[in-house]
């Protein structure tokens, strides 16, 4: 399937191709536990999404090792999507900026980020 999705103002948008996503992946690490974002159970290949956003609006935070960088909006705010701190260079997407796709009704996991 092809998903599609963007932050809240639409400046940043990206999509990837997955199989069906029927759950989700919460992080307990500071910054997620602070997002309260639901994430995708899947990495995604830095080749396999395409990513676009106008001029000057994606926005990069790093903290700790600099490895892990989450990306987000600084017109709007919305966080839709990182780069792993465990595979660095691979994507997770925040479920909550995919185009029709309903976050409340997917069961989740929670990843133990914190220990990392």
């Amino acid at each position: 399937m092809l998903y599609k999705g963007s932050c809240h103002c639409g400046a940043i948008t990206f999509e990837f191709e997955a199989s069906a996503i029927d759950s989700g992946l919460k992080c307990n690490c500071s910054i997620c536990r602070r997002k309260g974002a639901m994430m995708s159970p899947f990495t995604i290949a830095p080749t396999e999404i395409r990513i676009s956003a106008e001029e000057g609006t994606l926005s990069t935070y790093v903290f700790g090792s600099g490895i892990a960088k989450h990306h987000f909006c600084n017109r709007c705010g919305i966080y839709p999507f990182h780069q792993t701190l465990r595979l660095p260079g691979h994507y997770r997407v925040n479920l909550g900026c995919i185009d029709n796709l309903d976050i409340d009704a997917l069961p989740f996991d929670v990843f133990d980020g914190a220990s990392l």
